[in-house]
């Protein structure tokens, strides 16, 4: 494999574990959950989707020959009017997702080296992707942590549960890893 088809399958599988890491957490929450917030002030898991597919269809949309903020955004009405039904908002999330893989599947190694624009600021393939890998990975954070609060001592795990590395490096090792 080379270094296009490596960085692209990479960044895919990143994607991927972002939105599955948020899909698990949607799993585990009612539909009052998703609005929940800490303090009136903040976003609920709701908002942060909302936002997140706002991005999401601005970006990849038309990907390599769009600007990245389309005129038809507006991203302060993100942040207002969160979806009123969790089947609304994991409707959008699939969306959202779907927009972004399928652009990175129009990535090849013919138009790798070309530029693409977000906010008329020139970034590489490598630039555009990692940038919005690193927004969106931020953003999933926030998702798992609300999901985490609202559940409290009902939350399932997305990783190795407080206390199970020991057998988490047994099942993966054999053996405890020391």
């Amino acid at each position: 494999m080379n270094f296009i088809e490596n960085y692209l399958s990479s960044a895919k599988f990143e994607f991927q574990r972002y939105k599955t890491m948020g899909d698990k957490t949607f799993a585990q929450l009612s539909e009052p959950e998703i609005h929940w917030k800490y303090q009136e002030t903040d976003n609920s898991i709701a908002i942060i989707v909302k936002h997140m597919v706002g991005n999401m269809l601005s970006r990849w949309t038309n990907f390599l020959t769009e600007d990245g903020e389309k005129t038809w955004r507006n991203r302060e009405m993100e942040f207002e009017g969160p979806y009123s039904a969790k089947t609304d908002m994991l409707v959008a999330w699939e969306k959202g997702w779907k927009c972004l893989f399928d652009a990175l599947e129009s990535v090849t190694p013919s138009n790798f080296e070309s530029k693409v624009k977000i906010r008329n600021e020139e970034h590489t393939i490598i630039e555009a992707v990692n940038r919005q890998l690193a927004h969106y990975s931020s953003h999933v954070g926030q998702i798992v942590f609300l999901g985490k609060m609202v559940k409290g001592a009902e939350w399932t795990s997305l990783s190795i549960p407080k206390g199970g590395s020991e057998a988490f490096n047994q099942k993966m090792f054999g053996k405890d890893k020391s």
